[in-house]
């Protein structure tokens, strides 16, 4: 039980940190632009919402509150 415990706060810690940098940033510092730059906006938005939704899951939310704490995850993680 503790080590399920562990693995998931060291998932979340995981999350946290290649979420740190918004998707916007990485794009600017690899130097992205036009299609790749849209192609590799497009991905971040939809991986960052993948792991927000996982992240709602894992708090339990549902409904408004799921909707809300998502939208706000996704529009951080773009950095927009």
């Amino acid at each position: 039980m503790i080590r399920m415990v562990l693995t998931a706060f060291a998932l979340c810690c995981t999350v946290s940190l290649a979420q740190a940098q918004s998707c916007t940033v990485q794009a600017t510092d690899k130097k992205l632009a036009g299609a790749a730059k849209t192609s590799f906006l497009t991905k971040c938005e939809k991986d960052a919402g993948a792991t927000c939704d996982k992240q709602a899951a894992d708090k339990k939310l549902a409904g408004a509150a799921k909707t809300s704490f998502t939208n706000k995850c996704v529009r951080d993680a773009v950095g927009g």
